[in-house]
């Protein structure tokens, strides 16, 4: 049938208006659910929270902290490097603050979140010291500020092996899930370089316990190569626990580490137990240790032997680092260099059952 025919018969022809009709509704449609999607979708696209921070990094030089647990003030000092001014200066870990500059710098805004304020501390984003957010800013040593951010939980970033955490800026309630690898520290002990020493175990030639108002005594061994450590002046009729139980009180220095830092002056020492480790070349180390509580404080102390000039530059770097300062050890270090000449040795072999008494009540037959 040709055209002409169509559009002459009125029924075909109204049947074409009518599907002309249908196709310019649905197109319509098409297009009204575009916009409404359009009007609907996040007005957001990923980027990073402090985009000139990758730039700026060198030029940090104060990081501050604040939490519910305190204040944490680190800055770098061109004698010294980095420290913890809000702990007289003691020296801060570089890994720590390296961490934290680059974890700030990378953190990526993947998803906009609640903004209103009063919904904040489900996101542990409300401000601190009063809420459970952690605040961070770092400047310049100008005291520019280069950036500041205040973090939360922890959250899935919905990428493998991505990280995620809830943060905001100060001067905003707008909050954002960010990709990050970021790991937020406020406790000033995370801040420490903790490696206090780390004598390797072959150097050691002897140490020598000196428990106060107690029997003190020596380990040695004669040259590197021996195997363990032996007690000198062993007690008569005694022996060690076990092969090697002598090397705990002179193994103590090796990879010793703290939790916690204080001034010495603010401890007595008077009564202190008492280590001093020797190295076969001539490195001479003593730490006092006292007990407060269940905690265990100790100082640390290092000369050189004459003549060994290379035993006297390790004491001075020692002393560098540990004069005036009391360090909290770990348990198990505390205890090392707290070890009884008691628990060394075998105990002494319980005195032997007497025979029984014939004469006794208890062994008396005359009435059976």
């Amino acid at each position: 049938m040709s055209d002409t025919a169509i559009i002459q018969d009125p029924r075909r022809r109204n049947l074409l208006w009518l599907a002309i009709a249908a196709a310019v509704l649905v197109v319509l449609a098409v297009l009204a659910l575009w916009h409404q999607s359009a009007e609907v979708a996040p007005q957001y696209h990923r980027h990073p929270m402090f985009p000139n921070l990758a730039h700026e990094a060198r030029k940090v030089a104060r990081i501050h902290v604040v939490s519910k647990s305190g204040t944490v003030d680190v800055a770098f000092l061109p004698m010294k490097g980095w420290v913890i001014t809000s702990r007289n200066d003691f020296p801060a870990s570089f890994e720590q603050v390296n961490k934290t500059v680059i974890g700030i710098a990378s953190l990526e805004a993947v998803e906009p979140k609640t903004a209103r304020a009063d919904w904040l501390h489900y996101l542990d984003l409300d401000a601190p010291p009063k809420g459970n957010g952690i605040l961070f800013t770092l400047s310049d040593d100008k005291g520019h500020v280069l950036a500041s951010i205040i973090t939360g939980k922890s959250a899935d970033a919905g990428e493998q092996g991505a990280s995620g955490l809830f943060v905001r800026k100060p001067d905003s309630t707008q909050s954002w899930l960010a990709k990050t690898v970021l790991e937020p520290k406020s406790d000033v002990s995370d801040w420490y370089e903790k490696s206090l020493l780390n004598v390797d175990r072959s150097r050691i030639q002897e140490a020598d316990v000196r428990p106060p108002g107690g029997p003190g005594y020596t380990v040695r061994r004669d040259k590197p190569s021996d195997a363990s450590l032996k007690l000198v002046n062993l007690p008569s009729g005694r022996q060690l626990s076990y092969e090697g139980a002598a090397e705990g009180p002179a193994a103590a220095i090796v990879s010793l580490s703290f939790d916690d830092v204080k001034p010495a002056k603010n401890f007595d020492f008077s009564n202190a137990w008492q280590d001093v480790t020797h190295t076969f070349d001539g490195l001479t180390i003593t730490v006092d240790v006292i007990q407060k509580g269940q905690d265990y404080w100790a100082t640390i102390y290092a000369e050189g032997a004459p003549g060994k000039p290379a035993a006297g530059k390790e004491a001075r770097a020692v002393d560098a680092r540990t004069s005036g300062w009391a360090y909290k050890l770990p348990p198990y270090k505390g205890q090392q260099f707290m070890t009884k000449l008691d628990s060394l040795l075998k105990p002494l072999n319980a005195p032997k059952a007497q025979a029984p008494n014939a004469a006794s009540p208890d062994n008396d037959t005359s009435d059976q």
